[in-house]
């Protein structure tokens, strides 16, 4: 049972650090610095 207790606390601390960061607007920052980074490799940037 203290598996289930283990598994379901980790699962509930990743669901709300998911929440913080999207509410922080952190996915707009990745993807801006995604797309920077593959500009830089095929040489545009």
């Amino acid at each position: 049972m203290s598996r289930r207790l283990v598994t379901a606390a980790l699962l509930a601390a990743g669901v709300v650090l998911v929440g913080i960061g999207v509410a922080a607007g952190e996915p707009g920052v990745v993807l801006q610095k995604a797309a920077s980074i593959c500009a830089e490799c095929i040489g545009l940037g």
